[in-house]
């Protein structure tokens, strides 16, 4: 009884009222991203938003589940639970159904579920594991290869089953890591990493014109000014020690060329082998479509294309609910999943845009000041990672519906019509809720 008041007492209900109405927001978009008068009882379980009725309710059974559940059961069966997640993330590649050109759904009639999606959290439990044991810090090798193995494992195995867009979440997990001393040129080096990808993508079909009637791939021109950046950039930080080795600077010049050069390359036509044969044919074209490469506003850029419009004819205060045109006429293919942001620009505007964004900027930072109040390395190294994959989803299915980033493909939290990322998400949320409880005791 002593322990039930307590847990009441020292849960976080800020961070719970803002799920609930962040999953009713949801709720009530999915709605109207799929309403008609033939079918408007709410309850209707043949509609989208009948069945995610369902998963809300399921969703909070979980939370309360979770909730009731000793706190060093995560702690404890972090490792385990992550070994379960692996196994059938591998079981999904043989026995699971395709569906979107993405064999990552395990199918039982009508019933579906994605182990993808349960092993963000899974992953992240395992992670705070790894990294909150004595003297594990990320300044050591050991725990630089021991993430990145925990990290990169679910990965591949969700890329091989071809869904590249729930493989790039797990890329999110670089800001928990910097958070717990990774150093931040591991986060240039990823933005560095990006551009060179984009810039290659950009010049691959390239020429450009030489003196002499001579003519240059735009890689091989892309490689020769990365060779002459590295000598600037380079040179300063190693010309002391390079000199106190007793190195001449013009062979210090000519080894920085000449490794930046293999580098570059090494990396440069690396793109095309990622491009060309790890990416799917849709995927490749969402791509060219970002970056201009082609243009194609009846095929590859529709859904985006329709998102834009429909965002954009919201204007400022939107059309009203249930009263969007682009939204009512089915003319932005799933709307009620990938799109539903496009709703909510359509039917409440510039305005009610801004309000979901606030709402869900607020919800991370209260997430992170959850995290660094904790007294368990375990829970604050969680709550990072709650915070990283969130901000990840938030940032990515926003920028795809408005063009400023490629169509991948991954849900917006709590709003998303789906019940394997509900479920995700709120067991994903409610662990840290949970830790978080009972963070005046002593635990570890």
């Amino acid at each position: 009884m002593r322990g039930s008041r307590s847990l009441v007492e020292n849960a976080d209900w800020f961070l719970i009222g803002m799920f609930l109405l962040l999953v009713l927001m949801g709720w009530a978009n999915i709605y109207a991203a799929v309403y008609n008068e033939e079918h408007s009882s709410i309850f209707d379980l043949s509609q989208s938003y009948g069945k995610q009725l369902l998963w809300i309710g399921t969703s909070i059974v979980l939370a309360m589940i979770i909730m009731m559940t000793d706190r060093e059961f995560f702690s404890a069966f972090s490792l385990p639970i992550y070994g379960v997640m692996i196994i059938l993330l591998i079981l999904v590649l043989i026995l699971g159904k395709e569906i979107g050109g993405s064999k990552s759904w395990f199918a039982i009639g009508s019933f579906r579920l994605q182990p993808a999606e349960f092993a963000k959290f899974a992953t992240c439990m395992a992670i705070a594991k790894f990294l909150s044991n004595v003297n594990m810090k990320l300044l050591d090798f050991k725990a630089k290869i021991g993430s990145m193995l925990i990290i990169g494992l679910p990965m591949i195995l969700i890329l091989a089953q071809g869904d590249a867009g729930s493989a790039l979440v797990y890329t999110s997990f670089i800001f928990l890591m910097y958070r717990e001393g990774l150093s931040g040129n591991f986060l240039l080096a990823g933005l560095y990493a990006v551009i060179l990808f984009v810039v290659t993508l950009v010049l691959q079909s390239t020429a450009i014109e030489l003196p002499f009637g001579l003519i240059a791939s735009g890689k091989l021109m892309l490689v020769l000014v990365l060779s002459i950046i590295g000598v600037f950039v380079v040179v300063p930080f190693w010309r002391n020690r390079m000199m106190r080795g007793g190195m001449s600077q013009l062979r210090m010049v000519l080894l920085i060329v000449g490794i930046t050069m293999v580098v570059s390359a090494g990396y440069i036509y690396s793109v095309d082998y990622v491009f060309n044969d790890v990416l799917s044919d849709h995927q490749r074209s969402r791509i060219n479509e970002l970056l201009s490469i082609t243009s194609d506003p009846k095929g590859a850029g529709y859904n985006v294309n329709q998102s834009k419009i429909a965002i954009g004819s919201g204007g400022f205060t939107g059309k009203g609910y249930l009263n969007g045109t682009q939204t009512k006429y089915d003319f932005v293919p799933e709307q009620s999943t990938d799109f539903i942001f496009c709703t909510v620009g359509e039917e409440w505007g510039f305005l009610g845009s801004f309000v979901v964004i606030a709402l869900f900027t607020t919800f991370l930072i209260r997430i992170l000041v959850i995290a660094e109040r904790q007294r368990s390395d375990f829970s604050r190294i969680y709550g990072y990672g709650v915070a990283s994959i969130l901000f990840f989803h938030l940032a990515v299915n926003i920028g795809m519906t408005i063009g400023l980033a490629p169509v991948i493909g991954i849900p917006l939290p709590f709003f998303s019509y789906g019940g394997s990322s509900l479920w995700g998400f709120t067991i994903l949320l409610f662990i840290f809720i949970r830790l978080d409880a009972y963070r005046l005791e002593s635990f570890r």
